[in-house]
């Protein structure tokens, strides 16, 4: 028997703040993936953003300063709505 999926359950609309962290990823991405890196939105909810690293982001000792710290400041900065940075590995 095929299993169905709604439609509802994927989201494919973004929101005005999700479309300014996805601006900002994009500008800084770059420079992620020179070191082999990579970092992706997953959401934002009241003030948290959601990222996802890969590559070697994940093994890296320094990927929560990096992120939480250098990209969190520069989305906090630019987005005053961001109050949090979660990393999901």
């Amino acid at each position: 028997m095929k299993k169905t999926i709604k439609k509802s359950a994927f989201k494919t609309k973004t929101t005005k703040i999700e479309d300014k962290i996805n601006a900002i990823l994009a500008k800084i991405r770059p420079y992620i993936q020179m070191h082999q890196g990579d970092v992706h939105l997953l959401g934002y909810k009241e003030g948290i953003v959601t990222l996802e690293i890969s590559g070697a982001c994940t093994h890296c000792q320094l990927a929560d300063m990096t992120y939480n710290n250098l990209i969190g400041g520069l989305l906090k900065q630019d987005i005053p709505e961001v109050t949090e940075i979660v990393l999901e590995k």
